[in-house]
C-alpha cells in the first residue's frame, strides 16, 4: 500500500459548531453582504451578515414552534436559491439535521429518501415539488410547507412566540458528534444511501479548505452559486463562503447564466467539467458563426502550449508573442463571458482533462481541479493555487491521508469521513477496513509527492460529465422487465446524458413481429420504428424511478444480443461492461453525436 499525509491541518476548536461563525460575523462584520439574490428580474439584492443572522434565527423559531427538537432530520427539497441556504443554518440552528432533496428527484425517490430518513418536516420550493411529495409519500411527514404557498410566512407566525435567547441555546447545544446532514447518494443495488455526515466532518473540512483556499476564498470575493444545493460541493462552498466573507450570488437557473455572469462579475466560480466544455464549445460556436473557427482554434493550441510550456518552466519566445495577440483577440472573450473578473474556478464531480486545463490556464483561468465524495464532504484532495498539476487532482487535503491499495483502489483517512450509512450497517461496514481507511470505489495513483491522479472506477456507478451519480442497475433492472428486451448496458461515463444500449428477446420480438404483420429477424427489426416505439415506452417507465438527470435520453437497439462466446456475458450471466465498450463503441459514440 502507498500512502500520502498531508502536512499543515489548521486546529479545530473542539467546541464549534456550524453556526457559530454567523453570530461571530454577525457581531464583528454586521454590515458585510454576504448572500445576494435576484428579485423579479431585477438586480441583485443583498444580503449582510446581520440580516442573514436574524432571518436564521426566525426560521429556526419557526421549526421549533412546528416540534422540531434537537436530532430530528428536517427535509429540504428545492433547487439552488437563497432560500436554501437560509433554512439549512436554521435547520442547524434548531439543533437538527438537513436533509437535502435534489429538485429533480421523482416521487419514489422522494418517498425513499422521507420515509427512510424519518424526517419531521418537509420544506418544499414550489407546490411542483409539492405535488411530487403527495404523489406518493402524503402523510410520512407531519408538517409540509411550500414555500410557493405561503409556507415561510406559517413558519414564521408560529414561532412568534419562541424569543431569540431560546434559539440561541438551542443553537448553541449543537455539539460535533451531532448529525449535520444525510446526503443521499446512488448506490449500486438502486436504493440512495444516506451519508451521514457530522458536524465535526463539517466544520474540520470547511477550516481545512478555507485556509488552503486563501487567495480564492476571502472577503471581497464572489461566487454565482448554480451548481445544486442539494449535492455536498456546491454545500461545502456555501459553508466556506460564509465562513470566509467571499459572497454567494444565486443564479435564476442555467439559462440565465449568460446574463447573470455580468451582473454579478465573479472573483472566482466552482462547477463541473461539463459547464467548462459547454463554455468551450460555445465560444469555438460563435467564431465558427464568425467564420473566425481557424483563428479560434489556433489560440485554442497556443493557449495550451503556454499552459504547459508555464508548468514546465520555460515559455517559448513565438508562444508568448502569440499569446499576447490571441489574449486581446480570443482570451479577453472567453473571461468576458464568464463575467470579466475570475481568477480562478473549482472543477469537481468528474474528470476535467488535461486538454480543457490547459486551455483554461492559458486563457487566464486557473482551474483548481479536485476530487471527493459525499462520504466525505466533497474534496478529498485538491489543487491549490500555485500548486497545481493539470491532469490530477491535486494533493490531499490537509491533516487527512490517502493510500493506494494493491488492487490500486483509492482509500481515505481523515475527520472529514463520514461516520457511515444512515439505517445501514451492512453497508457501512463494506467501505471501512481494519486498519479504518474508506473504500472509495475508485482507481488511481500517487506520485511522490502525494498528487493524486484517477484513472478507473472499481464500483458500477456511472458518473456523468456534469458529475451526477448513476447507479445502471436501477434502469435496467426496470428495462429488462420488459418482455421485448433481453438485456441493457446503461453507458454515460463522463458523457453529458445517460444513454442505453438495448439488446432483444428474439422469441418475443417473433411474437410481437407476427401480431404487427411484420417480416422476422432480428437484423430487419432491430431499427423497426413501430418496435423501437415499444422500447421507447420501457424506457419511459424505467426514468419513472429516477431523476430527470440520471434518466436515459437515447438508447440504440442492438442486431444480436450480447453472448458468452464474446465474452460480453460471463456463464453466470453478468455483463462484462469494458468489453461490451469496446464490442460497441461506434452504437454508444451515436448515442453523443
Amino acid at each position: 500500500m502507498h500512502a500520502h499525509t498531508q502536512p499543515g491541518a489548521v486546529p479545530v476548536d473542539p467546541a464549534q459548531n456550524l453556526t457559530d461563525p454567523l453570530w461571530q460575523l454577525e457581531r464583528s462584520r454586521p454590515d458585510v453582504a454576504i448572500l445576494a439574490y435576484r428579485a423579479g428580474g431585477g438586480p441583485f439584492v443583498d444580503i449582510t451578515y446581520a440580516e442573514m443572522a436574524a432571518k436564521v434565527r426566525r426560521i429556526a423559531a419557526g421549526l421549533m414552534a412546528l416540534g422540531v427538537e434537537k436530532g430530528d432530520r428536517v427535509c429540504l427539497f428545492s433547487p439552488t436559491r437563497v432560500e436554501f441556504t437560509l433554512f439549512d443554518y436554521a435547520i442547524w440552528t434548531a439543533g437538527a439535521a438537513t436533509v437535502t432533496i435534489y429538485e429533480t428527484s421523482s416521487a419514489e425517490q422522494v418517498e425513499w429518501i422521507v420515509r427512510d430518513s424519518g424526517a419531521k418536516v418537509l420544506v418544499c420550493a414550489d407546490d411542483y415539488l409539492t405535488k411530487v411529495y403527495m404523489e406518493r409519500s402524503d402523510g410520512l411527514c407531519e408538517h409540509v410547507l411550500s414555500l410557493e404557498s405561503g409556507g415561510m410566512d406559517t413558519l414564521l407566525a408560529a414561532g412568534r412566540d419562541v424569543g431569540d435567547e431560546a434559539v440561541m441555546a438551542r443553537a448553541r447545544s449543537m455539539t460535533q458528534d451531532d448529525l449535520a446532514t444525510l446526503v443521499y447518494t446512488s448506490g449500486t443495488t438502486g436504493r440512495p444511501k444516506g451519508c451521514e455526515l457530522t458536524t465535526r466532518n463539517f466544520v474540520w473540512e470547511v477550516r481545512q479548505v478555507a485556509h488552503e483556499l486563501g487567495e480564492v476564498l476571502y472577503e471581497g470575493a464572489s461566487t454565482l452559486m448554480f451548481l445544486p444545493l442539494a449535492h455536498i460541493f456546491a454545500r461545502l462552498v456555501q459553508c466556506g463562503s460564509i465562513v470566509t466573507g467571499a459572497k454567494i450570488a444565486y443564479a435564476s437557473g442555467i439559462p440565465a447564466l449568460t446574463e447573470e455572469l455580468p451582473m454579478v462579475q465573479p472573483t472566482w466560480l466552482f462547477s463541473v467539467p461539463r459547464v467548462f466544455e459547454k463554455v468551450y464549445n460555445s465560444a469555438r460556436s460563435k467564431a465558427q458563426a464568425e467564420r473566425k473557427v481557424r483563428i479560434f482554434d489556433m489560440a485554442a493550441k497556443v493557449a495550451a502550449d503556454y499552459s504547459r510550456q508555464s508548468e514546465a518552466g520555460t515559455v517559448k519566445l513565438r508562444t508568448r508573442a502569440l499569446h499576447g495577440l490571441f489574449d486581446r483577440l480570443v482570451y479577453v472573450k472567453v473571461r468576458h463571458a464568464l463575467g470579466g473578473n475570475v481568477r480562478y474556478a473549482v472543477s469537481g464531480g468528474a474528470a476535467l482533462g488535461e486538454r480543457l486545463g490547459h486551455f483554461f490556464n492559458g486563457v487566464g483561468l486557473t482551474v483548481l481541479e479536485g476530487y471527493g465524495l459525499t462520504e466525505n464532504v466533497a474534496a478529498a484532495a485538491f489543487n491549490r493555487p500555485g500548486r497545481v498539476r493539470i491532469g490530477t487532482v491535486g494533493q490531499p487535503v490537509a491533516g487527512s491521508t490517502i493510500a493506494i491499495a494493491d488492487d490500486g483502489e483509492v482509500l481515505l483517512k481523515g475527520e472529514h469521513v463520514f461516520r457511515g450509512y444512515w439505517n445501514n450497517p451492512k453497508a457501512t461496514a463494506e467501505v471501512f477496513d481494519e486498519t479504518g481507511f474508506f473504500h472509495t470505489g475508485d482507481i488511481g495513483d500517487l506520485d511522490t509527492d502525494g498528487y493524486l491522479r484517477i484513472t478507473g472506477r472499481k464500483k458500477e456507478l456511472i458518473v456523468t460529465a456534469s458529475g451526477k451519480n448513476v447507479a445502471p442497475a436501477v434502469l435496467e433492472d426496470r428495462l429488462r422487465a420488459h418482455p421485448l428486451v433481453s438485456e441493457c448496458v446503461v453507458v454515460g461515463d463522463a458523457r453529458p446524458y445517460v444513454g442505453a444500449l438495448v439488446t432483444l428477446d428474439a422469441e418475443q420480438v417473433a411474437a410481437w413481429a407476427s401480431s404487427h404483420g411484420k417480416t422476422w429477424s432480428l437484423e430487419a427489426l432491430h431499427q423497426d420504428p413501430d418496435l423501437v416505439a415499444e422500447i421507447q415506452n420501457a424506457v419511459d417507465e424505467a426514468n419513472r424511478a429516477v431523476s430527470k438527470a440520471e434518466s436515459i435520453r437515447r438508447f440504440v437497439t442492438l442486431a444480436h444480443d450480447f453472448t458468452v462466446d464474446a465474452e460480453e456475458i460471463t456463464p453466470t450471466l453478468k455483463v462484462r461492461r469494458q468489453v461490451i465498450a469496446m464490442h460497441f463503441a461506434d452504437e454508444i459514440e451515436s448515442l453523443y453525436s
